[in-house]
């Protein structure tokens, strides 16, 4: 399935990712402090910059601290595959840096008085939830949910441009990259549950006779 994020881009983005990764590896720094590191400063742009109104700042610490889920991703690989500990760290972090990005841009909409703004950054946060969790759940039951046009890179890059042109003064550009967002979110949960569905069909019944 095509992302919006496409192949070309990511495989552009790993060839900047893997030299500082070796470097990362070499100075011996851990994956995992990687992961913690960028959570931390996701938290910093969203709650410290984001939430006072400050969107131009809070947008590019975020994005390039999400950055560092390539990051990661990539110095685990190099040091033989990612430990189940690291895998749990890794989701567990998104979800806090997710839940900081989204509920920061909500509590600033709120300040404004954008009723409808904050409840498209709600929506997008539950619907972003459900789009994790659809995967997770389908692979603790030994199937697959790693499709949809937004998944977390692309989510994050569509709050982070918004939020870039609000800062520089175009109207509305906040909220209508949410409304996007929380649309194109909501099509993914449903992409995903189409997707286990029909590998759940091709699958014995439990119990049924072999």
């Amino acid at each position: 399935m095509a992302k919006i994020f496409q192949v070309s881009a990511r495989a552009g983005m790993t060839r900047v990712v893997e030299p500082l990764a070796r470097g990362l590896l070499r100075a011996g720094v851990t994956p995992n402090a990687v992961t913690v590191t960028g959570t931390i400063g996701v938290l910093v742009g969203a709650l410290g910059f984001g939430a006072r109104g400050d969107l131009v700042a809070g947008a590019l610490i975020v994005t390039v601290f999400a950055l560092t889920d390539l990051l990661d991703g990539t110095m685990a690989r190099m040091s033989g595959g990612s430990t189940r500990f690291g895998a749990f760290l890794d989701s567990s972090m998104d979800r806090i840096a997710d839940s900081a990005v989204f509920g920061a841009v909500a509590y600033w909409l709120a300040t404004e008085g954008d009723h409808a703004g904050v409840a498209a950054a709600l929506l997008c946060l539950a619907a972003g939830s459900v789009v994790s969790y659809v995967k997770a759940r389908a692979e603790g039951l030994g199937m697959t949910s790693n499709v949809g046009i937004a998944e977390r890179t692309e989510r994050l890059l569509i709050v982070g441009v918004g939020g870039l042109l609000t800062g520089f003064g175009v109207p509305m550009a906040l909220q209508i990259a949410l409304w996007l967002l929380a649309a194109v979110s909501i099509f993914t949960v449903g992409q995903r549950m189409r997707h286990v569905y029909r590998q759940a069909r091709q699958l014995p019944t439990p119990g049924a006779n072999g």
